[in-house]
């Protein structure tokens, strides 16, 4: 198999503008070709690369602004290039998974992703999250669009507190009794759904709208899987923490007693 490494640009130390750049590594050369378009189209500039072992040493050498890599590559996988990454660099990561990969989804989250999409996934929720996670990060994406995601809608609004839960969506920060807790950009859109409204029954689906496109389809697990991680870092730090709620068979709420 050819890992040779394939770029839409030269690497090298100078970027020729401000664009921010997006790398995205995957062996599935049709998902590298498609997204790299798709992202030159909205304004990044874009390196690929088709194995892990190849992208560590470009991505430490000369930084990206944020990464995009599937688990499954050969060579290196995303989990052992996530991990050799994290030893030198916080630089933002979004998994690609596919559904079946729960298990690498939570190793992902506890070596540090920022976020992961579940293949086949939606260009438009892609470049959601890559924005987000820039925004939240404290990088520009310099886009102009005028039309909001719902990230950027989340990012609009004055940080606000329930209880012991403070909230501030313009720089993507979460507390609970004065500690910060670190969500995803998806974690944080479900939470600021449920606080906005305390005690108000939402259902899976009113949470899906309230973080993905509405023309993008999750299943129930993946919001079960969300919520599930988010109590995990609530309790990280509050082992005690319960404001999460779970209705059986309606959906979740938030409590701020």
């Amino acid at each position: 198999m050819d890992h040779t490494t394939q770029t839409s640009d030269p690497v090298s130390p100078l970027r020729r503008d401000d664009r921010r750049v997006i790398a995205l590594v995957d062996d599935d050369r049709n998902i590298l070709t498609t997204v790299s378009i798709a992202l030159q189209a909205e304004g990044f500039e874009t390196r690929v690369y088709s194995d892990g072992e190849t992208a560590l040493r470009a991505l430490s050498e000369n930084p990206p602004d944020l990464a995009v890599f599937d688990i499954k590559m050969p060579r290196m996988d995303g989990l052992e290039l996530l991990a050799r990454l994290r030893e030198r660099s916080a630089l933002p990561v979004i998994f690609l998974t596919s559904k079946d990969d729960e298990r690498d989804e939570e190793a992902g989250f506890e070596m540090g992703a920022d976020d992961y999409i579940s293949k086949p996934f939606s260009l438009r929720l892609l470049l959601a999250r890559i924005r987000a996670i820039l925004r939240r990060s404290g990088i520009d994406d310099g886009s102009s669009e005028t039309g909001e995601t719902a990230g950027e809608q989340s990012q609009a609004r004055d940080s606000f507190s329930r209880g012991r839960l403070t909230m501030d969506p313009a720089r993507h920060q979460v507390t609970w009794e004065g500690k910060p807790v670190s969500l995803t950009v998806t974690e944080f859109l479900l939470l600021e759904a449920l606080a906005l409204r305390p005690g108000v029954i939402k259902s899976r689906n009113q949470l899906m709208d309230a973080a993905y496109p509405d023309d993008v389809f999750v299943d129930d697990r993946t919001v079960d899987s969300h919520i599930k991680r988010m109590r995990r870092k609530f309790r990280q730090v509050d082992s005690s923490f319960g404001a999460i709620e779970t209705l059986y068979g309606a959906g979740y709420s938030f409590s701020d007693g």
